[in-house]
């Protein structure tokens, strides 16, 4: 795809606002001559942060004003009901209206995705939605879903998922026929609830590269690009990892101030140390993709700061290049011929 395209960014989501939003929105302008931005929240906030960076007038870079914003800790239910006009609302609207290609947000996911599903709509042959996100792993990183999306979910469900993320992962990165792996307490076909067992019959059933049960240890050995699961279990298993992450991290410190023989050897280790925390830096793998939706919406992490947002924006470059919700439209009706979804 070499045709120009445009995203739209809910400037004033997120912890941070367009103080993270707008500096990460001009520097992937700077490097993506396709691209144009819609910023989307108060004109007047959003003019004196552009001013702030000594932003020339740029043609690829436009602001459409959105009276509300919604709060990191609102209602789902409210912010679809009273906030219409906010910045999140309307940069949903500009995808529907084919104005933008994408949308990015940091904001509230609750209310993220009750609006990107109400505006945006399912694709045909898709129940629901799910999260998907990039993990790093030893083999260098897998796609896990979903990550938050739908706590109770039938087989069905999850084989959704797992035709999503098979299209996405070969889409984004290249790869024919991803592997896919079913998370699961262990990898014996006895292992599980009956919806897990219930998924297995399907994938296995399917013209998917499916190989078998994963365990949670799996997924960081890199066993498998896509690695399928329900909400619950999802979300979970990324905020775990988080906190082992951040643990670890805190006792390293601790370890390496203790005395002046661990701080020399903490001198010494820096050159590894550095290339550690930057091949596992979260900042990298930021922007989780909402599949099953007719259009492309990007959620980046909440406290995102301009690296991290920049992620995300690219992802959503990606996806827009790829014309992923297309190729998953494609797929789940070949599924559905097959008469594999139900």
């Amino acid at each position: 795809m070499n045709q120009n395209f445009t995203i739209a960014l809910d400037a004033m989501g997120g912890d941070h606002g367009p103080s993270v939003t707008v500096p990460a929105a001009l520097q992937v302008l700077a490097d993506t001559p396709q691209l144009s931005i819609i910023l989307v929240g108060d004109e007047e906030t959003l003019k004196r942060e552009l001013a702030s960076h000594k932003h020339l007038s740029d043609s690829r870079i436009l602001i459409h004003h959105a009276s509300q914003q919604v709060a990191m800790d609102e209602k789902p239910s409210i912010a679809l009901r009273t906030k219409k006009d906010s910045s999140m609302r309307v940069a949903i609207n500009l995808v529907k209206e084919k104005q933008a290609q994408a949308c990015v947000s940091a904001g509230n996911t609750g209310a993220l995705m009750a609006t990107a599903r109400f505006v945006l709509k399912m694709l045909p042959g898709i129940d629901r939605p799910a999260i998907i996100s990039t993990l790093p792993t030893m083999k260098g990183h897998t796609h896990m879903l979903d990550l938050g999306a739908n706590v109770d979910t039938s087989a069905e469900n999850l084989f959704e998922f797992a035709v999503m993320g098979s299209v996405l992962t070969s889409a984004v990165e290249n790869i024919e026929s991803p592997t896919i792996g079913l998370l699961n307490i262990g990898e014996e076909e006895v292992k599980g609830n009956e919806v897990v067992k219930e998924t297995a019959r399907l994938l296995s059933d399917s013209n998917l590269n499916y190989i078998g049960f994963v365990e949670g240890d799996d997924i960081f050995k890199g066993a498998a690009d896509v690695v399928v699961c329900d909400g619950f279990v999802g979300n979970i298993s990324l905020k775990t990892t988080e906190g082992v992450a951040k643990m670890i991290s805190h006792y390293m410190c601790e370890e390496f101030s203790r005395n002046i023989f661990t701080k020399l050897a903490a001198l010494v280790a820096m050159p590894v140390l550095s290339a550690l925390r930057k091949r596992i830096d979260p900042r990298r793998y930021n922007g989780a993709s909402f599949v099953g939706l007719q259009g492309i919406v990007i959620k980046s992490h909440g406290g995102a700061d301009v690296r991290a947002y920049t992620s995300a924006i690219r992802e959503a470059i990606v996806e827009v290049k790829k014309n992923v919700p297309e190729r998953i439209s494609k797929h789940v009706e070949s599924a559905l011929t097959e008469g594999q979804v139900t």
